[in-house]
């Protein structure tokens, strides 16, 4: 428990001085990992990581499998979410590499992310609109990600457009 803990609190301390980030609330964010709490969990297979370096977490990353997804649409994906590093290739590399295993260990053939547990949790990689507050429905991350991702080889399945709509008083 005291593990998972710091798993969520990674994600909150690395982006402790940006003002456009909203964090999750840690209660729910660590029932989101019970399986007494997240029915989801009962059609699903999770793993979740940590990076160290000098002591200290540098990264984290879940690797999660959602059987009834996986049969309804005919696939082997295995997700990735809770995807949080600091600048470092050498790092989101080996988080990446540790799901990847994970994934193949279970007879996976792709991985997908960042995703949930289901499609209703939140999901995607922001690429642009760093400098706008995010909303705790959606994933914050820093500018760096993109990059990283198309440096290890991976590239964007899809893209979804959040809009700012001002209603005009008249």
């Amino acid at each position: 428990k005291r593990e998972l803990n710091r798993f969520v609190q990674f994600g909150i301390d690395l982006y402790k001085d940006n003002p456009f980030y909203c964090p999750p609330i840690v209660f729910d964010e660590v029932n989101t990992f019970n399986p007494k709490s997240n029915p989801a969990l009962e059609v699903c297979d999770y793993v979740i990581y940590m990076a160290y370096r000098n002591g200290e977490i540098v990264g984290r990353i879940a690797g999660l499998i959602n059987h009834r997804a996986n049969e309804a649409w005919g696939a082997k994906k295995c997700r990735f979410g809770w995807f949080d590093f600091i600048d470092d290739l050498e790092v989101s590399k080996a988080l990446l590499d540790a799901v990847v295993a994970f994934g193949k260990a279970h007879g996976m053939t792709q991985i997908v992310g960042p995703l949930g547990f289901t499609d209703f949790d939140p999901e995607g990689m922001l690429v642009e609109g760093f400098d706008r507050v995010s909303t705790m429905a959606l994933i914050y991350n820093h500018p760096y990600y993109p990059e990283h991702m198309k440096k290890h080889g991976y590239c964007k399945a899809t893209g979804w457009v959040e809009y700012r709509i001002t209603i005009p008083e008249e």
